[in-house]
């Protein structure tokens, strides 16, 4: 080993290695995606960037759905695609964003309003343009900007409360909290909620019990919104918490501690409304911090919470997403408890029925009921974040009632039948996945690149389909297989699970709002840009409390190839020691100090190499700094007018 010029430890791999079959599959999918993307790009987007769309939309949906998209764009250059990508994803987001300000939702360059089910959803295309990189000014400052909306620093948009540590509606954004919503806010989601639970059991003229409420019967929907304003609209919601998402972005842009101290402060405020209401999480916290302020007492009741319109997942989600940030930012696992407490309280409900144990997902006012099997991936999560036997154990207490190996290919119904894992985004292996990485599915890694390729190639038969034409959709548009506002994720051929689980060692990220959390992160030296250089393809192994295991492969007889392995997608590890494994999976030779969080390996023409490389964990501050100099990153933030010069008087 030596130093490489930009000063991180360098290994040099010099064997040749005939390319293993998923190194192959790997560098197909890289070259189909990059031109699937500019298929996709072409099919879509004027040549400004903006959509092909229609030319009015209403209500508060909406803003979410055209960046989720195309947020793959941005992600799919952080691994490793095309150049081409960054110019394009930075140029699709700038245009969605002044698009939908047209449409009349965003304000600020922020959603207006909305809540954080769906802002999590969207703002995923910030985050990976944070990872895209490099920092710019208006990275930066936009970054700053969207989490002041939220630490009670902007007075715009005074959505927090500092004082009572609590986000003050549900429905929030750039122009604050939206205690009153209209009557034309839900009017995009009429046809759609006639087939969900109704918001509450006394509606008049619904019967509840029926399992439906008709939201396009006007003196039904008039009632609705009536009773949302009284009950529903003001004070904070677990959901919420996913704006810990949007601070920790600004922290990683910034190193500024008040970003830090706000997500810790707001998760504990929530683990202390849960140690008041006897360790379950309340749903509603009205704006003086009481529980149930505006619901009759009641806990459950609440926006998105534990009774309507999806329940424990609406819980679960935000919990966990900021857990695993306040991890991020502080290095303390125990910041896990509270969505462990959560998962173990679900759990100690639990009851058989047909052979199956179920687990509430919803309280009602007549109590637990919507009795469903439990899900793996969020004790996975917590898992691949603690390596704690504790989240293991709420792992393994989950009887298996199918194949925990079985890789599916995700469907655009939101979830697959047979196993019932839910796959929004199209992320459906995180099971098969956790069993590979803990030696127990060594097929894996063929298996759901097969899976991948069969995924993109039914994508693009969609997308040229006469059902993909944008120039045919109208107001409204829906078939019975693609809604109208939903349009560009159904017919997005640009999904790769199987890319970021082998190539960075970690399950893809929460798709409402959860940041890409994983093991190792790779730059291309040579181009000094983010991803794997091309034709090299990366496979992680195993993963340990204090190690990861990975391969290397360059495909390319021709060509030399160099990266940098980073320790964690933000930096947030440092490598202690790396170490040659053969193919007996034992150390070739004595281990090497690394200490540090980037590790330069230079791959000869055909060359490949197995490593293992210690670790010591969240021991860094996460950024999303580069590993060599950027030039623009230090430039001081611009400040605007503070209009301290009052009213101009004219004569």
């Amino acid at each position: 080993m030596r130093k490489q010029d930009g000063g991180w430890p360098q290994i040099v791999a010099e064997k040749r290695m005939a390319p293993p079959n998923w190194a192959l599959r790997e560098q197909w999918l890289f070259e189909t995606l990059n031109r699937a993307a500019a298929e996709f790009v072409e099919r879509y987007t004027h040549p400004d960037g903006t959509l092909i769309w229609q030319r009015q939309w209403p209500g508060m949906d909406g803003s979410d759905d055209p960046y989720e998209g195309f947020m793959n764009l941005a992600l799919l250059y952080v691994l490793g695609g095309s150049r081409e990508l960054h110019g394009v994803s930075r140029k699709i987001w700038e245009a969605i964003t002044w698009q939908w300000t047209e449409y009349g939702q965003i304000h600020r360059e922020f959603d207006a309003y909305y809540d954080w089910m769906h802002h999590g959803e969207g703002y995923l295309y910030l985050y990976f343009l944070g990872l895209a990189g490099p920092s710019t000014l208006k990275d930066r400052q936009r970054a700053v900007r969207f989490a002041r909306m939220y630490t009670g620093d902007d007075p715009g948009a005074p959505n927090y409360d500092k004082a009572l540590r609590l986000i003050r509606s549900p429905l929030n954004g750039s122009k604050g909290p939206r205690f009153c919503v209209s009557e034309e806010d839900w009017s995009t989601h009429r046809g759609i909620l006639d087939h969900y639970p109704a918001p509450y059991e006394d509606i008049p003229g619904v019967d509840y019990a029926s399992g439906k409420c008709p939201w396009s019967d006007d003196d039904v929907y008039r009632r609705i919104i009536a009773m949302m304003n009284e009950r529903m609209n003001r004070g904070d919601v677990p959901l919420n918490l996913n704006a810990s998402g949007l601070v920790t972005h600004a922290f990683m842009h910034t190193g500024d501690e008040s970003f830090r101290a706000w997500v810790v402060d707001y998760l504990e405020a929530w683990e202390e409304r849960t140690r008041r209401n006897g360790g379950i999480i309340p749903d509603n916290v009205g704006l003086s911090g009481k529980i149930g302020e505006y619901n009759g007492g009641k806990w459950w009741g609440g926006y998105y919470g534990w009774r309507w319109p999806h329940g424990f997942m609406s819980i679960i989600e935000p919990l966990t997403n900021a857990c695993m940030n306040a991890v991020l930012l502080t290095g303390d696992m125990s910041r896990l408890n509270l969505a462990r407490s959560q998962l173990d309280a679900n759990w100690a409900l639990r009851r058989e029925e047909g052979g199956h144990v179920l687990v509430p997902n919803k309280h009602t006012d007549t109590g637990w009921t919507d009795w469903r099997k439990p899900l793996l991936k969020y004790p996975i999560y917590l898992w691949t974040m603690s390596m704690a036997d504790e989240d293991l154990e709420r792992i393994e207490r989950i009887p298996s009632d199918h194949d925990w190996n079985e890789v599916i290919i995700p469907s655009i119904s939101g979830r697959d039948g047979r196993t019932g894992r839910e796959t929004k985004h199209y992320i459906g292996n995180t099971e098969p996945w956790f069993q590979y990485v803990r030696g127990r599915n060594p097929d894996y890694p063929e298996a759901v690149l097969a899976a991948n390729m069969e995924l993109v190639g039914r994508q693009l038969e969609r997308l040229r389909s006469e059902q993909g034409d944008p120039r045919r959709w109208k107001s409204g548009f829906h078939d019975g297989n693609f809604s109208s506002i939903h349009i560009w994720q159904e017919m997005c051929p640009l999904y790769f699970e199987s890319l970021v689980q082998l190539t960075l060692g970690g399950p893809m990220h929460i798709s409402h709002g959860g940041l890409q959390h994983a093991r190792l992160r790779y730059f291309d030296a040579a181009e000094r840009r983010p991803g794997l250089p091309a034709g090299v393809s990366a496979l992680v192994e195993a993963i340990t409390a204090d190690s990861v295991t990975v391969t290397l492969c360059n495909t390319s007889l021709f060509d030399e190839r160099e990266l940098v392995i980073q320790a964690g997608t933000f930096g947030e590890h440092r490598f202690t020691t790396a170490e040659r494994i053969g193919e007996d999976k034992r150390a070739q030779g004595s281990a090497v100090d690394v200490r540090g969080k980037w590790l330069a390996v230079r791959l000869k023409p055909g060359a490949g190499i197995r490593l293992k490389l210690g670790m010591v964990r969240y021991v860094n501050a996460p950024s999303y700094q580069m590993p060599w100099e950027e030039p623009f990153a230090a430039e001081p933030l611009l400040s605007g007018r503070n209009g301290s010069g009052g009213e101009a008087s004219c004569t």
